[in-house]
This record gives C-alpha cells, sequence and structure tokens, in this order.
C-alpha cells in the first residue's frame, strides 16, 4: 500500500510540478524509491532471491548522477534550470 502512495504521490508531482528541472529529477527519484520498496515487498513474499532489487538499485543511482550531471550543464549554459527558457531549435 505504500508503495502506490509514493508511486502515485511522485506521479503526481512530477506531472504537476514541471518549472524545474531538478523537481521533476526529484519526482523520479521518489518514483524509483516506491517500485524499489514495492519490489521488496514482493520479493519477500515470494522467497526469492533479491539480486534484481540491486541491479535495480544501480540503475537508480546511475539515473540520478546522469540527470545531475545534465542540470550541471543546462546552469552552465543557459544559466539556471527552468524548463520553460530552453528552446529546441536553438542550437
Amino acid at each position: 500500500m505504500v508503495m502506490y502512495f509514493l508511486v502515485m504521490s511522485g506521479f503526481l508531482s512530477f506531472v504537476s510540478v514541471r518549472k524545474h528541472v531538478l523537481n521533476m529529477l526529484l519526482s523520479l527519484e521518489f518514483i524509483m524509491l516506491g517500485l524499489i520498496i514495492g519490489l521488496m515487498g514482493v520479493f519477500m513474499e515470494i522467497e526469492a532471491e533479491s539480486y534484481f532489487i540491486l541491479y535495480f538499485l544501480t540503475f537508480a543511482a546511475c539515473e540520478g548522477a546522469l540527470g545531475l550531471s545534465i542540470v550541471v550543464a543546462l546552469i552552465r549554459t543557459h544559466g539556471s534550470d527552468f524548463f520553460y527558457n530552453f528552446n529546441i531549435l536553438e542550437c
């Protein structure tokens, strides 16, 4: 039940707060946290090995590091992380 609350609140935050790229990344990490908790519950219930959770955590950490590096690059090139300031047509 907690997993559904975490995933849905992260998704609602991701959809409703789209001004800053950093807020969007935090919402994605919140969704990943809910999915990890859900996977832990499923693997504990079926009494299986939980190596998949370690792989999932690794990909979540890589996704977070890649997102932060993109935010740093955007701030250095554009001056802020406002999502509406970016023009796709500019190079």
